[in-house]
């Protein structure tokens, strides 16, 4: 493969057979373009391929996928520049920019084939509309990285003329994704008609969730972010073209409500809940579900009715090949502000509720507590609640951490989550509360209320919001952040909410010294051991001193770093493609 302009051009098209499984993914004799797509077998497994595309444990960065160096996280080590707002111009990005447009490229071949087609083309209408669906998830992901990109619709080769065209703005980025998004639902199947050896597929409300997510996503950008990262580069450009019949703000939040409300209503997902065998930790092993001995409840991804969209892997025919249980263990390590940010049972902050037990021992904090703190935390030791003689800048994150003595090493099998009804949930209430400024209690009942309700957690209303001085917009973005931990989501959020700066440049704090017992017994804690030593913070118990593990003069988040430089080889390649302003 050479690379051509902004694509790596691929001379063939590798395409894979299902065999019994469609995931199943082991590639065919190479065959030439011209060659394929003669058959609507050649279609299915021409579209097998993009699957391979999906973020996932085989195509990830640990910053943007798992949240790694937010303000979420304590762990003060390795690859945490971004979050600092430590951003330098790249040579190359083969993960997103390189790997998003080999996909295009792949996708636009089959789209090009399927309109020379002379069979019956409702024959291969299902594998169009999944071109159609992930040419737009591809576009998603160049959108949310770098802004505006080059929209291609058409196979390009050497001597195409898009290889010099410039940038196209972020309005014409969406409105090809929403275009290509309401292309792929006419045909995808409905989850309930998709065969269980095809689990995994992508749905019609997978099409529709994702275009609920895109909609909220941009919506909330325009209106806290507007046009402060606009432009092609350092000009004008593309950044004010928009294209004729583009939505406003209120148009796509009401379109979120409505398409999240046909997902939550008709697309026969459940929340999986199996608190009653899985000792309240749902939220733990929902990430770590493989086969029956992957859980104590002996329960497998057939149990699993929650995810909608979702990178689907197998201990036979795929595995994760990434050693995810390792990476995750403590370089998901919380701050103490994410500690923090869990209610207590009643569904109140713990510095309001009269359940909170207060920072004494390390253990204390975790009473009473919503079930996903002792989900995602634990002193990995014992995989149980952290020890009172746990180190304090090291308590173990296990979402997405094989159970103990299962398979880690690289063969990690559990499919990871890309959109489940959770979020559409959490989308629904956003863009309600977003669209009107205000939510209902029987709209927090249908959404918010019912991702509380698993994890043990009271539900809120307008009435006890009055009551507590509680900021339902605030409650709703705390429901997403804490549901939605290490899955893709958190610098976006920040980013398109317009307070990246603000949360990410902040001190980062670990545990709370005064008053525990790490003030008491030098066997668990050295203040020596530490370089920022320990600061007085706001914490759930008033103003105490804490340890400071990564200070603010170290943070430097700026409004250039919400969009990501373009690779310098590209910008190379072509004098019309322009730099991200700032870089």
């Amino acid at each position: 493969m050479n690379k051509i302009g902004i694509y790596i051009i691929s001379i063939t098209l590798l395409l894979f057979t299902a065999c019994d499984k469609f995931i199943e993914l082991d590639p065919l004799d190479e065959i030439t373009e011209a060659a394929y797509y003669n058959t609507p077998e050649h279609f299915r497994t021409g579209s097998n391929l993009f699957y391979k595309s999906m973020v996932g444990m085989r195509r990830m960065d640990a910053v943007h996928t798992t949240d790694y160096g937010s303000d979420l996280i304590a762990y003060n080590a390795d690859s945490r520049e971004y979050g600092r707002g430590v951003v330098t111009v790249p040579l190359t990005d083969d993960t997103w920019w390189d790997d998003s447009y080999t996909a295009i490229r792949n996708i636009n071949i089959l789209l090009q084939k399927a309109e020379e087609y002379e069979g019956d083309k409702t024959e291969i209408a299902q594998y169009v509309a999944t071109a159609y669906f992930f040419r737009a998830y591809q576009n998603f992901i160049l959108l949310q990285r770098y802004g505006g990109v080059p929209i291609i619709t058409t196979v390009v080769d050497v001597d195409s003329e898009e290889l010099e065209g410039q940038r196209n703005s972020r309005y014409e980025v969406v409105y090809q994704i929403l275009s290509d998004l309401d292309m792929a639902t006419t045909d995808l199947l409905p989850e309930q008609s998709i065969a269980v050896a095809d689990k995994g597929k992508i749905s019609k409300w997978a099409a529709e969730a994702l275009k609920a997510k895109v909609l909220l996503y941009e919506a909330t950008w325009e209106k806290y972010v507007g046009t402060t990262t606009d432009g092609d580069g350092e000009t004008s450009g593309a950044g004010s073209v928009i294209p004729e019949g583009y939505p406003s703000v209120d148009e796509m939040l009401a379109e979120a409500i409505s398409l999240s409300i046909d997902v939550i209503d008709n697309g026969g997902y459940e929340l999986w809940n199996h608190n009653e065998e899985l000792d309240n930790l749902s939220m733990l092993y929902l990430f770590n579900l493989e086969d029956e001995g992957s859980n104590p409840a002996g329960l497998t991804k057939e149990s699993n009715n929650e995810f909608i969209l979702y990178t689907k892997y197998d201990f036979v025919y795929y595995q994760g090949n990434t050693n995810i249980s390792h990476g995750v263990r403590n370089r998901l390590s919380p701050s103490r502000k994410f500690l923090d940010m869990f209610l207590c049972t009643d569904g109140l902050p713990a510095n309001q509720s009269d359940l909170f037990q207060g920072y004494a021992t390390i253990s204390s904090q975790y009473q009473n507590r919503d079930y996903r703190l002792t989900s995602y935390f634990c002193d990995f030791d014992t995989w149980d609640t952290p020890a009172d003689n746990q180190n304090p800048v090291e308590i173990n994150a296990r979402k997405f951490h094989s159970y103990p003595g299962y398979r880690d090493d690289k063969t990690e099998s559990f499919d990871f989550p890309q959109i489940r009804l959770a979020e559409v949930y959490l989308t629904f209430a956003e863009a309600t509360y977003e669209l009107n400024g205000s939510i209902t209690n029987a709209e927090l009942d249908y959404s918010i209320n019912k991702v509380r309700a698993r994890s043990g957690v009271a539900g809120v209303s307008n009435e006890k919001a009055a009551a507590y001085n509680l900021d339902l917009k605030e409650e709703i973005r705390r429901e997403r952040t804490v549901e939605l931990f290490a899955e893709t989501n958190r610098y976006y959020d920040l980013k398109r909410w317009g307070i990246a700066e603000q949360e990410l440049n902040a001190d980062i704090f670990s545990h709370v010294v005064e008053g525990t017992i790490l003030e008491t017994d030098p066997s668990v804690y050295n203040s020596g051991d530490y370089p920022y030593g320990q600061q007085v913070t706001t914490t759930a118990d008033g103003e105490l001193s804490t340890l400071l593990v990564d200070p603010a003069s170290n943070r430097h988040f700026e409004r250039k770093h919400y969009l990501m430089p373009i690779p310098s080889s590209q910008i190379n390649l072509s004098a019309k493609l322009l730099q991200n302003p700032g870089y």
